[in-house]
C-alpha cells in the first residue's frame, strides 16, 4: 500500500509538471554555480592559504610589497585607459555617421564580423602585418592590437544608442536657434552617454584583464596584469595568483558600480 502511494504521488507530480520560466532557469543557475561561483570560492580560499595549506596573509603581503607586480598593474591600467580613449575617439564618429545611414546596421555587422574569428588568430594576423612592414614591436603595437580587438565593443552600444535617439530632440534644438554643433553638444551627445558608458565598460574591463595579446605583439617585452596572473598559476604560485585575480575582480566590480550609478543618473532632463 505504501509503494502504491509513493508511486502515485510521483506520477501525480509528473502530471502536474509545467514548463515555467523557473524551470528554464535551472540549467543556467547550475552552470553559474559550477563555472562562476565555485571558481571564485576556490580563488578566495587559495588567497588565504600558504604552500602547506595553512591560513596566512602572506599572499597579500607579497603582492603589495612587490614593486614589479605593482608596476605591471599600473601599466595595465594605463594601457586600459589609453585603449578606451582611442576606441571612444575612433568609435563615436563611426557610430554617429553609421546611425545616419540607411545601410548603417549592415556596416556595423561587417565591423562585428571579425569578432567571430578567435582573437588569437586575429592577433597573429596583425603581428604578421607589423612584421611585413618592419614595425618594431613594443607598447605601441600592443595598444594598436588592443584597439583593433576591442573597438567593436565600443561601436556596437554607441550605434544602438545613437540610432534610438528621438530625432525630435535635435529638431527642437534647431527650432530654438542652435546650429549643428550646438545641437550635437546639447542634444545628441548627452543622450548618447548611456552608450558611451556601456562602451567604456565593455572595452576597459577586457583590456586590463587581457593576456597573450601583449606578449604576441611585443615579443614578450610588455607584461600585462593578465599575463602576470597566468605566469603565477603556470608556476603553481596559486596563492599570489589568486590574490591578483581577486584584485582584478575588485577593479571590475568597482568600475561596474560607478558606471551603473552614472548610467542611472542620466535622463533626458539633463539635455538642456
Amino acid at each position: 500500500m505504501k509503494a502504491k502511494e509513493f508511486f502515485g504521488k510521483g506520477i501525480s507530480k509528473i502530471k502536474n509538471f509545467r514548463l515555467t520560466r523557473r524551470v528554464f532557469a535551472y540549467p543556467y543557475v547550475l552552470f553559474m554555480l559550477a563555472f562562476v561561483v565555485a571558481p571564485l570560492i576556490i580563488l578566495l580560499v587559495n588567497a588565504f592559504l600558504d604552500t602547506e595549506g595553512g591560513f596566512t596573509f602572506d599572499n597579500f603581503k607579497s603582492f603589495f610589497t612587490d614593486d614589479v607586480s605593482l608596476r605591471v598593474l599600473g601599466m595595465s591600467l594605463a594601457v586600459g585607459v589609453i585603449t578606451t580613449v582611442l576606441c571612444l575617439v575612433i568609435g563615436y564618429p563611426v557610430a554617429y555617421i553609421l546611425s545616419k545611414w540607411s545601410s548603417g546596421s549592415i556596416i556595423v555587422l561587417l565591423i562585428i564580423l571579425p569578432m567571430w574569428v578567435n582573437f588569437l588568430i586575429r592577433t597573429y594576423a596583425l603581428k604578421s602585418i607589423f612584421d611585413s612592414l618592419d614595425v618594431t614591436l613594443g607598447i605601441g603595437t600592443v595598444i594598436v592590437g588592443m584597439v583593433y580587438n576591442f573597438i567593436p565593443y565600443m561601436i556596437m552600444p554607441l550605434h544602438t544608442t545613437i540610432s534610438n535617439i528621438d530625432p525630435s530632440y535635435a529638431e527642437a534644438a534647431k527650432d530654438l536657434g542652435c546650429n549643428s554643433v550646438q545641437t550635437f553638444l546639447r542634444s545628441t551627445l548627452p543622450l548618447s552617454i548611456p552608450g558611451i558608458l556601456s562602451g567604456v565598460t565593455m572595452v576597459f574591463i577586457p583590456t586590463i584583464s587581457a593576456f597573450a595579446i601583449s606578449g604576441m605583439l611585443s615579443n614578450n617585452t610588455v607584461l600585462m596584469f593578465g599575463d602576470s596572473i597566468n605566469l603565477r598559476f603556470t608556476h603553481q604560485l596559486y596563492g599570489t595568483g589568486s590574490v591578483m585575480s581577486l584584485i582584478m575582480l575588485a577593479f571590475v566590480l568597482i568600475l561596474n558600480f560607478f558606471m551603473n550609478r552614472a548610467n542611472k543618473g542620466e535622463a533626458p532632463r539633463n539635455v538642456w
